[in-house]
């Protein structure tokens, strides 16, 4: 039996996709493409929202803050998972695979925060038209967007230091990345306990925001049936469901992973969801909310001409 001193020595060993060898050039190329579109679509936006005044709006703030935590996502995956999928080099070492961990976790955790704060905002908006500026005023953006960042750095510590408790047996992640859910099946004793003070712990990270956002989104649809203009409701329905779209498939997704038991937990599956929310999630975010979306379409031809303009 091994024991966690070894393992601490040894690092780690990824699998990621060893069972498919058959795929690993498919899914090499696929996910370059898909993360090459996700840097640019979600880079670009980003300079968007900055560069043009009139997205300088606590909706864009806080989805600026959106795109960049998908940019960080899909870069503390994505790098390790092409060379995964190269073949050359599948291990990582006990501190990479710890801060992969610790990073991974506090992104996802400032994501379900910061979720809440965007159908907080849509709330305000809709529901309170009127005192919107006031509520939504620049201290509490800047104030609620910090303290997404504080929980979910905070909250990413709390877990990380308890599965760091865990004695480990064995040096094989049958992952493509280091996940939470891949350490406890490597646990040498019971889990009981550890797995028990985890799963309070993601309830209020990510179970209570989605009540939250559910409870946010009853009132908004309640306020939207109550306006008279049509084009004043598919405009609010619109823009919420934009939000939606993108609470479903981030939830979805991260409530399959995290809040089942871990004996149910299928590994081969967990792969391919993680796979979605850490790739296809990321480049879906900015089309879902820019397709439609008149400021952001205007934002970018002014760009483009600008360009345009300039050049020779």
């Amino acid at each position: 039996m091994r024991s966690f001193n070894t393992t601490f020595k040894d690092g780690f060993i990824l699998l990621g996709f060893s069972d498919w060898p058959q795929m690993e050039l498919f899914l090499f190329v696929s996910i370059s493409i898909f993360y090459s579109l996700t840097l640019l679509g979600n880079t670009s936006i980003i300079a968007l929202c900055r560069l043009d005044p009139r997205l300088h709006t606590p909706m864009y703030f806080f989805l600026s803050h959106l795109y960049f935590l998908d940019l960080c996502f899909t870069t503390t995956t994505v790098p390790q998972l092409l060379i995964n999928l190269q073949g050359k080099d599948r291990t990582i070492t006990y501190w990479g695979c710890l801060a992969q961990l610790y990073i991974y976790l506090a992104l996802g955790s400032t994501q379900c925060v910061l979720l809440v704060v965007m159908a907080f905002d849509r709330y305000a908006a809709v529901c309170r038209p009127l005192h919107y500026t006031t509520i939504m005023h620049s201290q509490l953006c800047h104030a609620l967007a910090i303290s997404s960042w504080v929980g979910g750095f905070m909250n990413s510590l709390i877990q990380t230091c308890l599965m760091m408790a865990m004695p480990l047996c064995g040096h094989h992640l049958n992952h493509f990345f280091c996940e939470m859910p891949v350490f406890l099946k490597l646990a040498c004793e019971e889990t009981g306990g550890t797995e028990a003070k985890m799963f309070v712990v993601r309830v209020i990270v990510v179970a209570l925001p989605a009540v939250l956002i559910l409870a946010s989104y009853a009132h908004i649809v309640q306020a939207v049936l109550k306006v008279k203009s049509m084009s004043g409701r598919r405009k609010a329905f619109g823009t919420c469901g934009s939000h939606l779209m993108v609470v479903v498939l981030f939830y979805g997704s991260i409530i399959y992973t995290y809040l089942q038991p871990i004996n149910s937990y299928s590994e081969k599956k967990g792969k391919f969801v993680a796979l979605f929310y850490t790739i296809v999630a990321p480049i879906l975010n900015p089309l879902i909310y820019t397709l439609r979306n008149k400021d952001v379409k205007g934002a970018l031809w002014k760009v483009v001409r600008r360009a345009r303009d300039l050049g020779p």
